[in-house]
This record gives C-alpha cells, sequence and structure tokens, in this order.
C-alpha cells in the first residue's frame, strides 16, 4: 500500500485545523482557560471536542499544511477561536474591574487574593463578582452554549482560507468596551453612597475636629459598602445574566456572519 505525502497532510489537516480553533477557544474562555485548570486537562478537552467534530464537519478542502494557504488557514482557525473566548472573557473581565473600583472605594484595595481565571492578584470584592459571575455562566449552561456554538461554526464557517471577516472581528472590538461600560455600571452604586458618606465624615470633622476620624471613618466606610454590595446584588444579578446572554448571542452572531 502507496501512501503519498499529500494523503498524509490531507489527514493532518482535517485534524490540526479543527484542533487550532477548538484550541484557542477552549485555551482563552471563561471556566475552561482558567489558570486552575491545567494545560493537560485544556489540551486533552480540546482533543476530545476534535475527535467528536471531525466526523460531523463538512468536507476540508485539500491543501498543503506548511504552504501559504495553509499557514494562512492555521492563523484564521486560530483567530477565530480567541475571537469566541475573548468575547465571553469580556463578562468576567468588566466584573473584576467593577469589583477593583468597589473595593478601592471602601479601603479594601490591599485585601487581595488570587484570581482562579486569571491567575493574578485582584481584591475580594472582586473575586466575590468573579464567582458570582462564573455560577450564574454554569447555571445559564454557558459552557454548553459555547461548546455547541464552537460545534456549529464549523459548518456556518467552514475551514477554508477566508477565515473571519472584517465587520466580525470589529464586532469584537466594539464589545471590548463593554469592560469599563459593565464596571461603571456595578460600582456606580457604591462609589455614590461611600462619596457622600465621606462627605459627610468630613462635615463632621469641621464640626468636631477633636473627634478620630480615621479611628470611626475606615469601619463605617467598610461596613457601608458591605450593605451597598448587598443592596445592589438583586439588581445586579439581572444585569449579570443579561450580560451573559449577549455575550452568547455575539458569538453565535460572530460565527453566523463572519
Amino acid at each position: 500500500m502507496n501512501i503519498s505525502p499529500s494523503e498524509i497532510q490531507n489527514v493532518v489537516g482535517i485534524f490540526l485545523w479543527p484542533f487550532l480553533r477548538i484550541g484557542a477557544a477552549v485555551g482563552v474562555a471563561p471556566v475552561f482557560g482558567a489558570r486552575t485548570v491545567p494545560v493537560r486537562v485544556r489540551l486533552a478537552l480540546a482533543m476530545a471536542l476534535t475527535v467528536i467534530v471531525v466526523p460531523l464537519m463538512p468536507s476540508v478542502p485539500a491543501m498543503d499544511i506548511l504552504g501559504a494557504q495553509g499557514l494562512q488557514v492555521a492563523g484564521q482557525q486560530i483567530l477565530i477561536g480567541l475571537s469566541m473566548g475573548f468575547t465571553m472573557l469580556v463578562v468576567f473581565a468588566a466584573f473584576v474591574l467593577g469589583g477593583q473600583i468597589v473595593a478601592m472605594q471602601m479601603g479594601l484595595g490591599f485585601a487581595s487574593l488570587v484570581d482562579p481565571q486569571n491567575g493574578v492578584q485582584t481584591p475580594m470584592v472582586s473575586q466575590f463578582y468573579v464567582l458570582l459571575a462564573t455560577l450564574i455562566f454554569l447555571a445559564l449552561d454557558g459552557h454548553l452554549t459555547l461548546i455547541h456554538v464552537l460545534v456549529d461554526s464549523f459548518h456556518t464557517m467552514p475551514i477554508n482560507a477566508t477565515g473571519i471577516r472584517t465587520e466580525g472581528l470589529w464586532q469584537v472590538v466594539i464589545w471590548g468596551r463593554e469592560i469599563f461600560i459593565g464596571a461603571v455600571m456595578i460600582a456606580l452604586p457604591s462609589i455614590v453612597t461611600l462619596l457622600l458618606v465621606n462627605l459627610s465624615f468630613g462635615v463632621l470633622t469641621r464640626s468636631a475636629p477633636q473627634l478620630n476620624i480615621f479611628a470611626v471613618g475606615f469601619p463605617v466606610i467598610i461596613v457601608s459598602g458591605y450593605v451597598v454590595i448587598m443592596v445592589t446584588l438583586w439588581t445586579a444579578l439581572p444585569r449579570l445574566t443579561g450580560f451573559v446572554e449577549r455575550s452568547l448571542v455575539l458569538v453565535t452572531d460572530l460565527v453566523d456572519g463572519g
């Protein structure tokens, strides 16, 4: 039995290009791409999904995997996977930034923990919002929806030299602004409330200079910050749910429209 090099390249390409798209998405997407998840587990998950997807996806055009066209296709698959993962990651980044703003206003910016998602030090208020976002993401079956959209993307956006279009990339860039919009919406009630508390202590200090403002004000500001978080949590949950749903819709539109 004679096997030509072109046949070997075709077989390798059938598994290589889907693996690049899936691996890039799994490596960046929330929950899957968390730093607490070992690299071997992420690699095994990407390989398992690739084996499942290959029999279901359309036929892949034959091309040289080491040629210019093959390298272009490989780059396109990585770009598609990174765009899908980044779209979902924006949700968690917004809550991390919002938690950092709230923590700084409360005077708890020094109370840091290791973020399991990004593997960096973040304030514990950010950790609270990240854990909340993770639970809602899993409760909404966001991880399953992401895998479903990723598998369907090989039908809506087949493997070829075209790949994702400029309009799709521009949608991802515009979606990045939601990090700051979401962070401001989360932190705004705490900013306003704690500003009023600080103004009140400023007036109190002017009227009673003998009062030790540091001994009294610091605990009151921390307690006020926690009260604001508890009160606004009921309004933050619908906002977070809508944020996750919008990201899933954007991922779907990204691979549908390119």
